[in-house]
């Protein structure tokens, strides 16, 4: 299929994000609540028991999924043990301006790795939308005061956002460089069942040495934590990731990537909302330069 970006794939390219900045607000609040890999490791088995009944079909011996199972185990590496659990586990040391500061990489590394592991070369409008896409994110983040950003001081959080943005872009990758069959690749439900069943393996492995080594922390029940999984299993798991996979499969990687750096400027309208403090000009421009940014390199 052609990369194409239509208004419905637009649409979901924009809802992805959108979920992902609660995600990274609601796992900031319950940050104290549940050890980072284990929160990790309860929204996908929630996401599992939900899409069940959608995509049991893909559990059956005859599933295409065990066929493929090489594809599966690292996407399922990539999009669901590694990716969350690194952003979960970077929102326990780093501040939410140096976590999305370092997420605003994605275009970059985006069209760096479809350059350099695909054999996709970046064109002159995408470095140039990469550029403006960026400088947006860093308006949001500075909120228009450049002495924000002088002010910013690395911690560990900083390194594992990195290496969460690198492995997503990968991810977003593979998800076009499709082998399995058309049964599994059109149907939502079950290619992320598919991704799920190793999925899980390795969020289960993580979360196993996070209370091995001594990290793991008494779990704080309650109904503010139970409504907050289940948000995120619902909206950033499934939902997000569904519309990602659409969209990434119908306008390419390259494309979805600045759509990603929409992420920073939800999250500083959620908390903006949270607080009560009312959206700023700074917003604004911020929004024309991000979308600017996915227009230059969307034309043909």
């Amino acid at each position: 299929m052609k990369p194409s970006l239509s208004p419905s794939t637009a649409a979901m390219l924009t809802l992805a994000p959108l979920l992902w900045a609660g995600n990274a607000v609601v796992g900031r609040l319950i940050s104290d609540w549940v050890p980072p890999m284990t929160l990790n490791l309860i929204r996908w088995l929630l996401a599992f028991v939900l899409l069940l009944p959608l995509a049991y079909r893909v559990l059956r011996r005859s599933s295409p999924v065990w066929t493929h199972w090489r594809r599966f185990i690292v996407l399922g590496l990539l999009g669901i043990g590694c990716y969350n659990a690194l952003l979960y586990l970077a929102l326990q040391t780093s501040t939410p301006i140096n976590v999305t500061l370092v997420g605003s990489s994605m275009p970059v590394w985006m069209l760096a790795i479809g350059a350099l592991f695909f054999g996709v070369p970046a064109t002159r409008r995408q470095v140039a939308g990469a550029a403006l896409s960026i400088v947006g994110v860093v308006v949001v983040l500075s909120r228009g005061e450049w002495g924000q950003l002088l002010a910013l001081r690395l911690v560990p959080g900083d390194f594992f956002i990195l290496l969460a943005t690198i492995a997503w872009a990968f991810y977003s990758w593979l998800l076009v460089r499709t082998t399995e069959p058309a049964s599994i690749r059109n149907d939502w439900a079950a290619f992320l069942m598919g991704q799920l069943v190793f999925g899980l393996g390795w969020s289960s492995l993580f979360a196993g040495a996070e209370w091995a080594s001594g990290m793991g922390t008494p779990i704080v029940w309650g109904a503010p934590l139970l409504a907050a999984l289940a948000f995120i299993a619902i909206g950033p798991a499934l939902l997000a990731y569904c519309f990602w996979g659409i969209g990434v499969r119908r306008a390419g990687p390259n494309l979805a990537g600045f759509f990603a750096n929409l992420t920073p400027l939800f999250a500083a309208l959620l908390s903006a909302a949270f607080l009560g403090e009312a959206p700023h000009l700074y917003h604004a421009l911020a929004f024309a330069l991000i979308v600017g940014g996915i227009v230059v390199s969307s034309r043909r």
